[in-house]
């Protein structure tokens, strides 16, 4: 059980990486103030906290009901995240403040469902992990309740490196932020292709040709 335990932390804490979120938390919200980051990221590991849990509870049934493999679910996310990666290079980050000014409404776009929530905490990798976890997890009386225990421990983590991120954010000034921005669009773009090619390849080895 102990050991089910460390390996249920060690995969969770890798696929989510909360030290690795904690600077693309400045790139999406470090516009923001640093009370308004510490709402994004509490309403992040929320919205990533009931999409783990109902994915546990229902994510099989779910995704062998709809025909979804994970690795279709893989090269989506992939996608989303990409079309975030080019707006994070090429695009003005104070333009999602300056458009919601111009439609009217009192606060920017809200960033804490995507891409925080998903794909970048409750990503592929993350419910895949779920998933595997879940399978192994039926040999013991409390599997659910470990598997349970140690996402909320990771998501804590990655809870309290978003909030420390916000006071690196302000110590940076905006010229950091944008500088931090384009150097990890490009990274970011990168981990998309991955997840896009990795779905892919599993895709083609185990769709039969013709379909």
């Amino acid at each position: 059980m102990i050991s089910f335990l460390i390996k249920d932390f060690l995969a969770l804490f890798a696929v989510i990486d909360p030290i690795g979120l904690a600077p693309l938390f400045i790139s999406i919200a470090g516009h923001h103030s640093l009370e308004e980051q510490n709402r994004i990221a509490g309403r992040s590991v929320l919205v990533a906290a009931s999409i783990i849990l109902g994915f546990l509870l229902v994510g099989n049934l779910l995704l062998g009901y709809l025909n979804i493999s994970i690795e279709a679910f893989q090269v989506a996310g992939g996608v989303l995240l990409f079309k975030l990666a080019l707006n994070m290079v090429f695009d003005d980050p104070n333009r999602p403040a300056e458009a919601a000014e111009e439609k009217g409404t009192e606060q920017p776009e809200d960033v804490s469902v995507f891409p925080l929530a998903i794909p970048l905490i409750a990503g592929p990798g993350t419910l895949t992990s779920i998933i595997i976890l879940e399978n192994e997890a039926s040999a013991y009386s409390f599997g659910m309740v470990m598997i349970l225990g140690g996402a909320l421990v990771v998501l804590l983590m990655a809870y309290v490196l978003m909030c420390l991120s916000g006071r690196l954010a302000h110590f940076l000034g905006q010229t950091g932020i944008n500088v931090v921005t384009r150097l990890l669009g490009v990274l970011l773009s990168a981990m998309a292709v991955q997840y896009i090619a990795n779905g892919v390849v599993v895709l083609l080895k185990t769709t039969p040709i013709g379909l």
